[in-house]
């Protein structure tokens, strides 16, 4: 019985690994496919991030021959192809505001130590979030900064100090905002999201 029970797992195991094999292989071309739409010269690669899982990183051309590339996550990606709104104008969005400036960009080199990671974080990271947050929304007054999260770790959080009552905070943990300034994404943006609900919610736009 143990052993008739051991196959069906396996079997079931064998079953999800290759509809996830063929979940990534199709979000893998749909990017090409869209992207496609909007430029000539595209690649693409998949990545395995330890926390975030597959990483799509697509690189693309522009007429100068200069590259440019930028990472999206299996979930985000999944989510906007399913939306029924258009993906394609949403992914080359992010290469058409690099392409503002001349010269290409690769995806940054990882960091080769704790300490390097540390100093992005600290140099680069934050204060360009809080930079991000405060023009959004100025001269609304707005809260951004570390905090410490029980469940996930050290966040980043923004919020209205004017909200009293409910929900006036969002917060990120701080390595998946780093995650998105490795694949040449802006990290605010997820901020900034997050800031908007909160001002649909409380009925302030």
């Amino acid at each position: 019985m143990n052993n008739e029970t051991t196959n069906v797992e396996n079997n079931q195991d064998n079953e999800s690994a290759e509809k996830w094999a063929e979940l990534v292989k199709a979000v893998h071309h749909n990017g090409l496919v869209a992207l496609k739409t909007y430029f000539d010269d595209v690649d693409a690669q998949v990545l395995n991030q330890e926390f975030y899982g597959p990483v799509f990183v697509f690189q693309v051309k522009d007429e100068s021959n200069d590259e440019y590339a930028c990472g999206f996550f299996l979930r985000e990606l999944v989510t906007n192809f399913q939306s029924g709104s258009d993906p394609a104008q949403w992914m080359a969005s992010f290469f058409i505001e690099m392409m503002k400036a001349p010269g290409g960009r690769a995806l940054p080199k990882p960091p080769a130590s704790e300490d390097e990671a540390k100093a992005i974080i600290d140099k680069l990271l934050v204060p360009q979030c809080i930079a991000a947050v405060q023009e959004e929304f100025a001269p609304e007054q707005v809260h951004a900064g570390l905090d410490w999260n029980e469940e996930h770790g050290p966040v980043f959080e923004a919020g209205f100090p004017v909200i009293r009552d409910g929900n006036n905070v969002c917060a990120f943990p701080l390595h998946l905002l780093y995650t998105h300034l490795l694949l040449n994404r802006d990290p605010a943006d997820l901020l900034i999201q997050g800031l908007y609900k909160i001002r649909e919610e409380h009925g302030m736009d």
